[in-house]
């Protein structure tokens, strides 16, 4: 276990592309409305919510963790998803992010009409789709063979691919350079920044960030315990297998 002058000096290290870093900076509704404001220009975009590390689960299908999940004044969702895995199929992982939230948003007889818009950001350290901008929007059309667009088809899912590669001059490449770093000396960026340096230098601030880690680092030896007692019962169980005994006998 770390003491805590040692975890403090890694609090210090945390950028906002730390996906736990980032869900507790922005479950402070005017930090994430901050963010939430330049990702989608909406200036006056209001928030009623924030939950943060928000998991969707089905019995029968994988689950889910968002790591920000906001709604507005008007019911819009948005949802920030920090990815810094390279190999992940990111196309489809949002298309199941998308659906899984999608899922949870009627009820049994409520008409479709009634499901909000919703917005899914998925924020990047590169550019995974190599198109040397920092915002990258999806679009959906209606096309009839390989005529051009006919019009732009419209079903109140938006998704916006975000990476902190690419530094085009916009206020998002600027809103991704914090992101980089999280200096709690750095003032440019509003009420995030002002949560950052909550978070990272103030009283109260350090202390939240020093319980999250601190139960992050137990929930990392539980499962390391786990993993070991699954593995010692692989091995009995390969061992009985290589002495003949039935499959039922070892079960």
């Amino acid at each position: 276990m770390l003491t805590r002058e040692e975890r403090v000096r890694e609090i210090q290290k945390f950028t906002l592309l730390s996906d736990v870093f980032m869900s507790v900076a922005l479950e402070d509704i005017p930090a994430c409305e901050y963010v939430l404001r330049i990702f989608t220009g909406k200036k006056e975009l209001t928030l009623r919510r924030v939950k943060t590390q928000y998991s969707i689960s089905k019995i029968a299908t994988k689950s889910v963790r968002l790591d920000v999940l906001a709604e507005d004044i008007c019911g819009a969702l948005y949802a920030i998803e920090v990815q810094r895995k390279a190999y992940v199929d990111h196309a489809r992982r949002v298309r199941f992010y998308s659906a899984m939230t999608d899922s949870s948003l009627l009820g049994k007889g409520e008409d479709y009409s009634g499901m909000p818009d919703r917005y899914i950001f998925y924020v990047s350290e590169t550019d995974i789709w190599k198109v040397g901008r920092t915002v990258c929007h999806v679009s959906k059309s209606l096309t009839e063979g390989q005529k051009p667009c006919l019009r732009l088809y419209e079903d109140g899912s938006h998704v916006t691919y975000i990476n902190a590669q690419v530094d085009d001059g916009s206020e998002v490449a600027a809103l991704m350079r914090y992101f980089k770093t999280a200096d709690p000396e750095d003032d440019s960026q509003g009420a995030l920044s002002r949560r950052v340096k909550f978070l990272k230098g103030e009283e109260g601030g350090v202390e939240r960030m020093c319980e999250l880690t601190d139960m992050i680092e137990k929930r990392g030896e539980l499962r390391g315990e786990n993993r070991g007692r699954q593995e010692g019962k692989r091995a009995v169980a390969i061992n009985l297998a290589g002495m003949g005994m039935t499959v039922d006998r070892i079960a």
